[in-house]
């Protein structure tokens, strides 16, 4: 058995370091927290009272799979905040931006600051946490769904309410 303590540790230690990170490390790696976080709870709570604009920061493809319902579809690739849609709105409303778990929506939250907006927070743990935590989510038809869009595989360990999509 000592003979192999060596090789038990090196194997363990391997497997540590492909593990997936907890989202609160993955969240710590990737943003600066310059756009505060809301959670999913206060998000629905805003939403069932209509008191609040959500913006979705993902790609159309994973919108199209499915949304949090009311919400508009900014992008992240191709996002401008010199938009039509954005130009319309007022600044000074509740904005919540989300994608797969919080990271590219602080980069599009980051940017509605700089346009002027002034109440801008970013969803923490975005879709995945929202499905997660049961709330429900529609398709390009309007009609809920179990389906996410999952980005990629390696993303998909975030999701654990829902179907994923690719």
């Amino acid at each position: 058995m000592k003979k192999f303590l060596p090789f038990l540790l090196l194997v363990f230690v391997f497997g540590l370091s492909f593990a997936q990170k907890p989202l609160d490390e993955l969240l710590d790696q990737y943003n600066s927290q310059s756009i505060s976080y809301i959670s999913v709870e206060e998000l629905r709570m805003l939403q069932l009272n209509d008191t609040v604009l959500i913006l979705d920061a993902r790609e159309p493809e994973e919108f199209q799979t499915s949304y949090i319902n009311t919400s508009i579809h900014v992008g992240f690739n191709n996002f401008s905040s010199e938009e039509k849609q954005l130009q319309k709105l007022d600044k000074n409303l509740p904005v919540v931006v989300y994608c797969s778990v919080g990271i590219r929506s602080e980069k599009i939250g980051e940017k509605l600051k700089k346009a002027g907006f002034t109440n801008v927070k970013n969803l923490y743990g975005g879709i995945f946490a929202w499905k997660n935590k049961g709330y429900p989510v529609v398709d390009s038809t309007g009609n809920e769904t179990e389906n996410v869009h999952a980005f990629s595989k390696h993303w998909s360990k975030y999701l654990h309410g829902g179907n994923p999509m690719y």
